[in-house]
């Protein structure tokens, strides 16, 4: 699809996501015609910008992600766009909205087309969708809405939210964007498991171990401590990152490659997702927090967070599911601040044969999803100049020249809304699910903090976490692979 005619209206337009994913993905979608003469964007925000001064910040943006930039172009996409200082809480905003979407609409020729973008904080949303309902902002053409995460507070918050949206919106013209889904590796898994007969006939409980998933920050909260006090690392990463890649690796093959059939899969899936009780939780999960340093603020200490804060920043755990190729199968994760790396992997630790050698350890098949993009399945040789057995990496990586052409995930996810392919966004029954989950851990947590002693594990920064995460598994000789 080409030069798509639509109205985008980005609620937050003024903001960080805004600034460094938004604008530079959209450049780089009219560099390739997806959009071009027939598109407008505004951007809505308090700040009294006016449309000129936009364009600077829409310029500057571009410029500070692009090595290289043909300046009439980005003259000219910049001139797409306008401004609106805008009070999401004020309904005559709306009105004015309204009004300048339509004379876009009718200068652009966008064919009534709408997509409303909310890249603000999410204690707006609902009150966004109710005004986008009443005020009547959505058009004759198509009309869509963008939500970032997190969707809801838990499940109660979420299906409110969720009502909201569906008043002016069906239930497949809501994308829930989940940027993980836009990365490299992350979309790689499919193919990886259906493509490839030496991982697709092991890919069961006979040969699988467990599956071990880790997304480890460098960076404690900084500046974000008010937010991450209404959130913490549970609702924070595992309601939505981790659950994603998960679903992925779990998930029966499918039909065939339609978004209809993946949902189908996926939901079907989820349908057998084992909520943890009481008793599994104090067994396979743990909750930390980080301790200071000489040059950092332990967690209790940062701006914005409550001295007795029992939010955690991390959390570890186990998934299980009744169905689907990996049934019964442990499936570990961990996430958390702080760590000694910036590194999202994951690693699938095969179930260990005997073998006449003895020194050979298990077969693991890890995927690198940061900094390295790679996946490399680890195997057992001989020891060249002595007796006995070493082991190798076979891997799969791309060149400098390859990782120059893989796209950013918000452009990769952009370019699927705009055309209408919601493959990789979160449908309402699966976003349900994940909340059923976290809700109940975060419900078993809160009654342990109201026996005034809860279980927080502490841990020092720069390392992988407190100690206790190496006590969730099942049994004795698992362990985790990345250390």
């Amino acid at each position: 699809m080409k030069n798509i005619p639509v109205v985008m209206i980005i609620f937050g337009g003024s903001g960080d996501l805004a600034h460094r994913k938004l604008y530079p993905a959209l450049f780089n979608l009219y560099e390739q015609n997806l959009i071009h003469d027939n598109f407008a964007v505004i951007a809505t925000a308090r700040r009294p910008w006016s449309h000129e001064y936009l364009r600077g910040q829409v310029s500057d943006a571009v410029h500070e992600t692009h090595d290289k930039v043909n300046e009439s172009d980005l003259k000219d996409f910049a001139s797409h766009f306008y401004y609106q200082s805008h009070d999401v809480t004020n309904v005559e905003h709306y009105v004015t909205l309204k009004k300048l979407a339509q004379e876009l609409d009718d200068r652009y020729s966008a064919q009534g087309n709408r997509i409303f973008y909310m890249a603000m904080s999410p204690r707006f949303f609902g009150t966004i969708a109710t005004h986008i309902n009443d005020q009547h902002l959505t058009s004759t053409g198509f009309n869509r809405v963008v939500v970032e995460k997190p969707f809801g507070h838990d499940l109660k918050s979420a299906e409110k939210l969720n009502k909201q949206i569906n008043a002016s919106f069906k239930e497949e013209d809501v994308f829930r964007i989940d940027h993980y889904l836009g990365k490299e590796m992350v979309q790689n898994i499919l193919p990886l498991r259906f493509t490839n007969p030496l991982i697709k006939n092991i890919w069961n409980p006979k040969s699988i171990k467990n599956i071990q998933v880790t997304l480890a920050e460098r960076l404690g909260v900084e500046a974000r401590g008010g937010y991450y006090e209404t959130s913490g690392a549970m609702r924070d990463m595992v309601q939505n990152h981790i659950f994603q890649i998960v679903t992925l690796l779990a998930m029966p093959e499918p039909k065939d490659l339609s978004s209809t059939s993946i949902h189908k899969a996926k939901q079907e899936l989820l349908d057998s997702l084992v909520i943890p009780d009481d008793d599994e939780i104090k067994k396979h999960f743990v909750r930390g927090q980080y301790l200071g340093s000489d040059s950092t603020f332990a967690y209790k200490q940062e701006p914005n967070v409550d001295k007795n804060s029992t939010t955690e920043t991390f959390a570890a755990g186990e998934i299980k599911f009744k169905k689907g190729p990996v049934a019964g199968v442990p499936i570990y994760f961990r996430t958390g601040k702080e760590f000694k790396e910036k590194k999202s992997r994951i690693d699938i630790v095969l179930k260990h044969r005997s073998n006449l050698y003895g020194q050979a350890h298990s077969n693991n098949i890890t995927i690198e999803i940061e900094p390295n993009m790679q996946i490399f399945i680890t195997i057992n040789g001989k020891k060249i100049t002595e007796t006995g057995i070493r082991r190798e990496n076979l891997a799969y990586t791309f060149s400098k020249e390859e990782k120059a052409l893989i796209p950013d995930g918000y452009e990769r996810l952009l370019h699927d809304i705009f055309v209408n392919d919601s493959t990789n966004f979160t449908h309402w029954s699966e976003l349900k699910r994940y909340w059923q989950f976290i809700d109940a851990v975060e419900d078993d947590w809160r009654k342990e903090d109201k026996t005034g002693n809860p279980q927080i594990a502490q841990y020092l920064p720069y390392r992988m976490g407190p100690k206790e995460a190496s006590n969730i598994f099942e049994t004795p000789t698992e362990h985790w692979i990345y250390e």
